[in-house]
C-alpha cells in the first residue's frame, strides 16, 4: 500500500551472496535471453498461459517508486469486444498522427520500421496490458496525495514487465496513441489515472516479421570512469 505518512521501520535486508563465477554466467545467460527479445506486432490469435501473465504483472510491481507510493495500475484486457473498442479509437488518433500531426521528423524516423495507423496487434494479440500512472493517491472519501516521479516509476515497472514477460516466453510491444484519454474512457478508470501505455501480450505469428534492426553496442552505450 502507499507509504503516506506511515512512520519509517527498517528491517534487515540479508540476500544469499552468491559466488561470482555463477554471478557471471547468470549476467552472460540473462543478456543473451534479452538479446533475443524483440518487439513483436504480428501476434498469433492463440491463448496466453494467464497466470504468466500475471506474475510478469506482479514482477513489474516490484519496481522501485518514488518514495515507494507504487503509482500503478496494470488493466488486463482480455474480453475481444473491448479490446475492438480500444482498436478503433486508438486507430482514429493514429490517423491524425500519420496524417501530419506527428511532424514530418518523427515520421521519417518511423518510416524505416514500417509502422502505420493499423494496429492489428491490439484485437489479434489475445490479451492487452493497458498500464496507468497514478497522478496523485486517491482516498475513498475523495482525500488527494500527490505522486511524486510518477514517470520514471512507471517507466520502469513498464520495463520490468517486458522483461518478465519476454523470460516468460511471450511476446509483446509498447504502444503509445496519442492522445490516450480513450483508455480512461473505455476501461473505467478514476480521475487520478492516466494511461501510459498498451501493451498486447501473445505469441508471434507463423508469418510474424521484425525490422533487420542491430542493437548498439556495449561501447556505444556505456561510460566508463
Amino acid at each position: 500500500m502507499p507509504t503516506h505518512g506511515d512512520p519509517y521501520r527498517p528491517v534487515p535486508y540479508r540476500p544469499e551472496r552468491i559466488p561470482a563465477d555463477e554471478s557471471l554466467s547468470r549476467a552472460a545467460q540473462l543478456r543473451a535471453r534479452m538479446d533475443e527479445r524483440r518487439t513483436v506486432r504480428q501476434f498469433a490469435p492463440d491463448p496466453v498461459p494467464l497466470e504468466a501473465v500475471r506474475s510478469a504483472i506482479a514482477c513489474a510491481a516490484t519496481a522501485p517508486s518514488g518514495a515507494h507510493q507504487q503509482p500503478w495500475t496494470f488493466v488486463l484486457v482480455r474480453d475481444p469486444e473491448i479490446r475492438r473498442r480500444i482498436r478503433e479509437a486508438a486507430e482514429e488518433e493514429e490517423r491524425v498522427s500519420y496524417d501530419g500531426r506527428l511532424g514530418e521528423e518523427w515520421l521519417a524516423a518511423l518510416r524505416p520500421l514500417g509502422t502505420d495507423e493499423v494496429k492489428t496487434h491490439l484485437t489479434d494479440a489475445p490479451a492487452l496490458v493497458v498500464v496507468f500512472q497514478q497522478r496523485y493517491w486517491l482516498g475513498e472519501d475523495g482525500t488527494k496525495r500527490k505522486h511524486y516521479y510518477v514517470d520514471e516509476s512507471v517507466g520502469i515497472a513498464v520495463g520490468m514487465l517486458l522483461t518478465a514477460l519476454h523470460l516468460s516466453g511471450l511476446a509483446a510491444l509498447v504502444h503509445t496513441p496519442s492522445p490516450m484519454r480513450f483508455l480512461s474512457e473505455v476501461l473505467d478508470r478514476p480521475a487520478n489515472e492516466k494511461a501510459f501505455a498498451v501493451v498486447p501480450v501473445g505469441y508471434p505469428a507463423a508469418d510474424c516479421q521484425v525490422p533487420d534492426l542491430v542493437r548498439k553496442t556495449l561501447d556505444q552505450v556505456m561510460v566508463e570512469i
